[in-house]
């Protein structure tokens, strides 16, 4: 049983500055209410705090993701900021010192802003940078560090950041972008996977993977030809896009190879948007991966819908229509769909050679952020924790690690601190920024300590 948390601090001790500095800094309500990321949850300065958090819920791991900005304040290893790395090793030291394995991030959509400057993820150049980067720490944290995820959700990244431009650098391309950042995200992870696999893999002994987003998409007529196969391009485009290169061929999906294609074409471009990976870059792709990492929150109907007026972009290149449905409940975005969870670790397992899973996010926002006593909230993990064991069980999915997003309540990208996803409360209006457990808190360590739900089917 497992945390995530992101650390902010955004200019403490030498640290350069991130797109996501640069973006929530301009304002312009990209951001709920203006928000920044300045301080957070504090846990620059309260790593302390923190820590007392994970001991009273009895974590046996927990995940982090290093600043890759804090460590080389401008993306280089020509200016490391010692700071940064006295400040990573105190959390790694004191995990281990209490027990706890850390999973560690290396990029959290947070690129060095001297990076981004120079074209960020839609230039090819970035995959030297990431790949020095990563070397870097591999050498720097390997020795007690055995569990990486070199990228957290490109497919979130891409889209948001480079198609849709609703993230930093806030510039869209549509239907264009995307698809650039998501081809050099893929060789940057791929390239960081060999320089461990060749440099570091014989004496740490460590697993490289990256944590790819995907929720479940379920026809919304089952009995509609389209509808069905409109679900199978969204779990292509979404999760396969990035999961078959790696763990399967090196290639896309041909369905999204295909897609892409033929709207290119109705849309007049002399080829498809889609960029091509050559022979030798497929080779160098191809199973780079040590787990499955997936990051799951809900699930969606979907519905083919015809991209008449043929409009240029990635959603609308899968021509679909994604809805709820009506009786689900729902949480901020987030609609509780438990059983979403157990259809897609199937899908995992049966597409991708049965892998050891890691679900390396999962969560709830809490309803009611003025209220301590999230007992909705928790009972829709429990009736996840039910779906994950029937997985495990029924279904004999290699489940190995569950983490929940968030230890603490946190900035949450562009909805600010209006989503509040931790076990533990945050008051962002006090400076101490105290941590007070919500009742979901309490029934998680009482999880742990039973390794695992009472009650079993």
């Amino acid at each position: 049983m497992v945390i995530c948390l992101v650390k902010r601090g955004w200019d403490a001790d030498g640290k350069g500055p991130s797109v996501w500095d640069t973006f929530t800094h301009q304002g312009g309500e990209r951001v709920f209410q203006n928000q920044t990321g300045d301080v957070a949850c504090g846990s620059y300065t309260l790593w302390e705090e923190d820590l007392k958090c994970i001991k009273q819920l009895g974590l046996t791991h927990y995940r982090f993701s290093l600043s890759w900005s804090r460590l080389l304040p401008d993306g280089t290893t020509g200016f490391i900021n010692q700071k940064g790395i006295d400040y990573y090793n105190k959390i790694i030291d004191d995990l281990l010192t209490n027990g706890v394995i850390p999973i560690v991030t290396l990029y959290h959509f947070d690129l060095p802003q001297a990076l981004e400057d120079k074209g960020g993820w839609l230039s090819e150049a970035i995959i030297e940078s990431f790949d020095k980067y990563a070397r870097f720490c591999f050498s720097t944290f390997g020795d007690r560090v055995k569990q990486w995820i070199t990228i957290n959700e490109p497919n979130i990244l891409a889209i948001m950041a480079y198609d849709l431009g609703v993230f930093p650098p806030g510039v869209p391309h549509f239907g264009t972008g995307g698809y650039q950042a998501a081809h050099n995200l893929i060789k940057a992870h791929a390239r960081s996977w060999h320089s461990y696999d060749s440099l570091f893999r014989k004496e740490q002994k460590g697993m490289v993977s990256l944590g790819i987003f995907a929720g479940w998409a379920e026809p919304a007529d089952t009995n509609s030809v389209s509808d069905q196969e409109a679900a199978k391009r969204a779990i292509a485009f979404c999760l396969d896009f990035f999961a078959k290169p790696i763990f399967i061929d090196g290639d896309y999906p041909e369905v999204v190879k295909s897609q892409i294609a033929f709207m290119s074409k109705k849309q007049g471009y002399p080829s498809s948007r889609l960029p091509e990976f050559t022979e030798e870059e497929k080779r160098m792709i191809k199973g780079t991966a040590d787990f499955f990492a997936v990051q799951y929150y809900t699930s969606r109907l979907v519905k083919y819908q015809e991209n008449k007026k043929e409009e240029v972009g990635f959603l609308q290149d899968v021509e679909l229509q994604v809805f709820p449905d009506p009786s689900w409940k729902r949480l901020d975005w987030v609609y509780v769909v438990p059983w979403g969870i157990r259809k897609l670790l199937k899908y995992i397992k049966d597409t991708y050679n049965n892998p050891v899973i890691y679900i390396t996010e999962n969560g709830f926002p809490q309803g009611d952020p003025a209220s301590l006593d999230d007992t909705q909230r928790w009972e829709y993990f429990r009736q996840t924790f039910q779906e994950l064991f029937k997985a495990i069980q029924l279904d004999k999915v290699n489940l190995k690690l569950y983490c929940a997003w968030s230890l603490l309540d946190n900035f949450e990208w562009t909805q600010g601190y209006s989503s509040r996803f931790g076990l533990f409360h945050v008051d962002f209006e006090d400076p101490a920024r105290p941590r007070v457990p919500y009742t979901s808190a309490k029934e998680y360590a009482k999880i742990i300590r039973n390794n695992g739900l009472k009650e079993s089917l």
